[in-house]
């Protein structure tokens, strides 16, 4: 009862006017964001985040949470009518999606993602609702040892967790401790890594890291595909989403396993993009029309749809209660909450009650705007695409210079901001992942600070952080991430393989 009593408060703090307003101009930005390739919810909260500093952070955490709606929901858009995933975890969408439009039946289509997306955000939402003030209630016990251990375990769960070479994710997050530890010191408060450049004595502001990664280095890279834009038109009438609303109830096991995948996946550091393609698979593997995956199936977009809402929304979880992001936009929205002052964690749920209930009550909220909009709205940004990307580049550029200015007010910036886009660039052309690099950045000196804080507490003595049974086990268990990709290895090794039921002269592919 007490939760649901704080969350009505909640409501009643976002349903201001005001508030409204800005979370419906989020949602809108969000789709465009979400339409557009060479976006995503991370580009946009951090190109946009400069333009919430003159706000309260209610309101401006109520419309950058906004956009990041608005952006799962636009990236569905594209995969649908044009074959073109404007996000990452809507490539899984193409795949059904695409040829139900091929066979006129776009709306359907779009009616089934935009719905299996509220639906996998809702449930994400009510767990948050009911999970974020125990989480928080018992994060309230922990001190430095515990808090560097859970920091330790979340830049471990990338290596062991993450897809792609451990080796690069290890790459990426050393760079990005690197650059967080350019400036002052906060302990001894000499200058690090400045070499001489007072512009420097600051660091790198992660707002102009991000913006250049992101925004500038998908820039570059779709300037080096030439996209040209070509697909499907689409209306969304009320008859076919009445239709499509009675054929959804078939495919309840799945919207519901779906989002428990989403779920878990958002509260590690997963994301919302293997939790896509996992959901989509395990619905092909077991549904009874499996076999027809790939050829116009729906129940083919609701399972990506909803594991990627529901990933994309619980990554916040860890952000509130522990002030450990679990995506890269949460990453970005972590840093937007340190620079309002507002520090992520246990103590959060008490100082800031409001805030946080605000928070919650705005992506109940806004989910719901989000689907409005999206169904009325469709054929309008599905038009937007028809823009020479000539056009669209350019504009995208200035409003990231404009928002890396806007920061420091410094030209510096600016020239910052390019170079993190070049190396944006080069991490996606060699298929280096950018969310470590991002974490370890904003995170990086937390992390520090932690440690040496227990460092100075234990006189230098390593065994504090396995000095009681709750910074053992977190301890433990980080290095057991960190070391999985080879513990997997060493088990693939040892366990004996199978038969394969071929012939033993018989060539195998």
């Amino acid at each position: 009862m007490e939760e649901i009593n704080a969350l009505l408060q909640g409501f009643a703090v976002v349903s201001t006017p005001t508030n409204l307003m800005l979370m419906v101009i989020g949602i809108v930005l969000g789709v465009l964001i979400g339409v557009l390739p060479g976006l995503g919810g991370a580009n946009g909260v951090a190109i946009l985040l400069p333009l919430t500093f003159s706000m309260n952070p209610t309101s401006a955490i109520v419309m950058l949470s906004c956009i990041y709606w608005g952006a799962l929901f636009g990236g569905a858009i594209t995969s649908v009518l044009f074959n073109i995933p404007g996000e990452p975890w809507s490539v899984a969408t193409t795949f059904d999606g695409y040829p139900m439009a091929q066979k006129g039946h776009a709306g359907q289509a779009l009616t089934a993602a935009f719905t299996s997306s509220f639906i996998g955000a809702l449930v994400a939402v009510i767990m948050i609702t009911f999970m974020a003030p125990l989480v928080a209630q018992f994060a309230l016990k922990f001190g430095p040892p515990e808090f560097f251990a859970v920091y330790l375990l979340t830049f471990c769960s990338f290596v062991g967790m993450g897809k792609g070479s451990p080796f690069k994710i290890l790459a990426s997050m050393a760079i990005g401790f690197g650059l967080a530890a350019v400036g002052m010191d906060t302990v001894t408060g000499q200058l690090r890594l400045t070499f001489g450049v007072s512009e420097l004595m600051r660091g790198f502001d992660f707002l102009i890291a991000v913006i250049g990664l992101f925004g500038i280095g998908e820039i570059l890279l779709s300037m080096e595909e030439g996209l040209k834009f070509s697909g499907k038109s689409a209306k969304i009438d009320p008859k076919i989403v009445w239709e499509t609303w009675k054929k959804l109830p078939a495919y309840w096991v799945t919207s519901i396993r779906s989002s428990i995948i989403g779920i878990w996946m958002g509260i590690t550091p997963g994301g919302a993009t293997p939790a896509s393609f996992m959901s989509y698979g395990l619905a092909k593997k077991m549904s009874k029309n499996g076999n027809k995956f790939g050829t116009g199936e729906i129940e083919g977009v609701v399972a990506p749809e909803t594991a990627a809402h529901a990933a994309g929304t619980s990554a916040l979880l860890p952000m509130l209660a522990l002030g450990i992001p679990g995506s890269p936009t949460a990453a970005v929205l972590l840093g937007g909450l340190l620079i309002w002052g507002l520090q992520p964690g246990p103590l959060l749920f008490v100082e800031q009650k409001d805030f946080v209930w605000g928070l919650i009550a705005s992506m109940y909220l806004g989910n719901l705007v989000g689907l409005v909009v999206v169904l009325t709205t469709v054929p309008l940004f599905a038009s937007i695409l028809r823009i020479p990307f000539s056009i669209i580049a350019p504009v995208i550029i200035v409003i990231c210079a404009i928002g890396a200015y806007t920061v420091h007010n410094a030209m510096l910036d600016i020239w910052f901001m390019m170079l993190f886009g070049v190396v944006g660039y080069v991490f996606k052309k060699l298929d280096y992942p950018l969310a470590p690099l991002v974490l370890a950045l904003v995170l990086g000196d937390k992390a520090e600070d932690s440690f040496r804080q227990a460092m100075l507490f234990s006189q230098g003595d390593l065994s504090i952080m396995f000095s009681n049974g709750l910074v053992g086990s977190i301890t433990a268990l980080a290095l057991l991430m960190l070391f999985w990709p080879l513990i997997g290895k060493a088990l693939a090794y040892i366990r004996p393989p199978k038969k394969s039921g071929f012939a033993a002269d018989q060539p195998v592919d």
